[in-house]
């Protein structure tokens, strides 16, 4: 059991730290551009693959988009301070 929670903490770790430069590069784009968009949901198909290839069910997705969420606001948080 402690296994699969480091698992699913590195998991959403990754997430997180995969969205932060989709994120940065986010908070400079147009909103609703095609740019935006594409920052966005770039990185969802790697989540996906990291995820199904860890072995994870469709219960962990909830999770991974909160860490997804977290990496791209804290991205343009990081671009909005400079």
């Amino acid at each position: 059991m402690e296994k699969i929670l480091f698992t699913l903490f590195i998991l959403i770790s990754v997430a997180l730290i995969l969205n932060l430069p989709f994120g940065y590069l986010r908070s400079t784009a147009r909103k609703f551009s095609l740019s935006w968009f594409l920052y966005i949901h770039i990185p969802i198909p790697f989540v996906i693959l990291l995820r199904t290839w860890l072995g994870f069910s469709y219960k962990a997705i909830p999770l991974l988009l909160i860490g997804s969420m977290a990496g791209q606001l804290l991205g343009g948080y990081f671009n909005k301070g400079r």
